[in-house]
């Protein structure tokens, strides 16, 4: 048990029993709802033979995974490499953000492939799941692992998966409320996946705000080798994310230009991230933190408009846009946010996947009610916005009108879910650690000998070292 050495109620962080408990009958719930409702899709179950018959078919080739399967493998690195990674570079949290990460990644996936399931593929009493369901699951996961990003190191496992379990709920709502309700073109998630996961996580850490966490001031700063292994996770990210964008946009020009317009957002935004970094140092050197993050936020703003029309050098001035507001954030915004508004952000999510998840959003709705039949061709534009059978009289204004009611609809859901879920987080049954035990790895985890060594002599500074 850990008592902390400052007023308050003692923490309880032994996870023996609670933490097995938790994850056993979780996975148990998950095998029994999966047997109940979980069957393959057509392209993936063993009639298939049938089904190319009745849809005259002549090559396996046509199966969708063979469309598919490469974005998913570069979208599921991007959230177990990428993001893992991104995040080890608190010098004392390497394992818990790498192992946390994997840990509330891989059940929300199973949750996710059942909540989207029962949203949008759900017939005869079955969810029938294919590749694509595969992505989806990885990209509500993704919002969870953006609003891990503003509680890391101040939260037990126990809570992680509690926040996981109700953020992909939450999301499989608002998505449906989106994509279906609203018909909102969101291709890359600037809105469903960004906006709300940000502005969640950020909700949540203002409701589990933690007045003394000024005690760990010390261990949330980086080491050299701990940002060098961030930046494995930003290289990955950045690598991958034109196929994020692109993943599940319509098979030949929508995601051909979604991958292009990611192309270009990103690449421009490294150059003014460079640049605004070194701008807003006195001594004008770089800060690794910037190039970690803001190097990204071309990803996340260009994700609405990604397999719209936005041409390539409309993706530079985004990419551009972003990468600056994104650094400019990172020195000004986020100790405005702690001091003033006492929201605790971790990794600085509200820089990278909020104010980007926001400009991407706009872009998504100018780009929408800007276009025209000249410029998709007719074909072209009744596909882009799927102007078909209920919505073939929407006009490109209206269109744009509800991509804009999108982002209202997706910060309503993140600032409402975001304070049901902290203040449930706040029970004091989770075990969470104490606030000057946080951004440490040795509280959840068995660290090896010399950096166990360290931590112990860090907590107590008047203790001789053992020979």
């Amino acid at each position: 048990m850990e008592r902390p050495r400052h007023q308050g109620m003692a923490k309880n962080t032994y996870m023996r029993w609670r933490l097995p408990l938790v994850c056993l009958l979780w996975e148990v719930a998950m095998i029994v709802l999966f047997g109940v409702f979980v069957h393959f899709g057509a392209e993936a179950d063993a009639h298939w033979e049938e089904e190319k018959r009745e849809m005259n078919l002549t090559s396996d080739i046509e199966n969708d995974f063979y469309f598919r399967y490469p974005s998913f493998q570069d979208v599921h690195v991007m959230i177990f490499v990428g993001f893992g990674f991104l995040m080890t570079f608190l010098k004392r949290y390497g394992f818990g953000a790498v192992g946390f990460n994997f840990l509330l990644a891989a059940f929300g996936i199973q949750w996710a492939l059942l909540m989207q399931g029962w949203f949008h593929s759900f017939k005869n009493g079955k969810i029938l799941i294919g590749v694509e369901n595969l992505i989806n699951a990885d990209f509500c996961v993704g919002s969870v692992c953006i609003a891990f990003g503003a509680i890391l190191g101040k939260t037990s496992p126990i809570q992680l998966l509690v926040m996981t379990l109700f953020q992909v709920t939450l999301f499989s709502v608002n998505e449906y409320i989106l994509l279906n309700l609203l018909h909102v073109k969101d291709a890359g998630g600037s809105m469903t996946i960004h906006t709300f996961g940000a502005y969640f996580g950020l909700t949540v850490t203002r409701i589990l705000y933690r007045p003394n966490l000024e005690q760990s001031k010390d261990k949330q700063g980086s080491v050299y080798h701990s940002d060098l292994f961030a930046m494995i996770g930003t290289l990955y990210l950045w690598m991958y994310w034109p196929s994020f964008n692109s993943a599940i946009s319509d098979h030949g020009d929508a995601q051909h230009r979604s991958a292009i317009n990611t192309y270009c957002s990103l690449a421009a935004c490294v150059l003014t991230t460079m640049a605004f970094s070194s701008m807003l140092q006195k001594k004008g050197k770089l800060d690794m933190v910037h190039i970690q993050n803001a190097t990204l936020a071309g990803g996340v703003a260009v994700g609405t408009s990604a397999e719209m029309m936005l041409t390539p050098y409309g993706s530079l001035i985004v990419g551009s846009i972003s990468g600056i507001v994104s650094t400019v954030g990172y020195v000004y915004f986020t100790p405005f946010l702690e001091s003033r508004l006492h929201i605790q952000d971790t990794c600085g999510i509200h820089n990278l996947h909020a104010m980007p998840g926001l400009i991407g959003g706009i872009v998504g709705a100018i780009t929408a009610a800007a276009a025209t039949e000249d410029v998709y061709g007719k074909e072209g534009f009744i596909k882009a916005f799927d102007f078909t059978g209920a919505y073939q009289t929407r006009t490109p204004s209206i269109q744009g009108g509800f991509q804009a009611a999108g982002i209202v609809v997706s910060l309503l859901m993140a600032f409402a879910g975001g304070a049901i879920v902290g203040g449930i987080l706040k029970l004091p049954i989770w075990g969470d650690a104490a606030a000057e035990n946080c951004f440490e790895d040795d509280v959840y985890w068995e660290v090896p000998e010399d950096e166990e060594s360290d931590a112990y002599h860090m907590h107590n500074p008047d203790k001789p070292a053992s020979p």
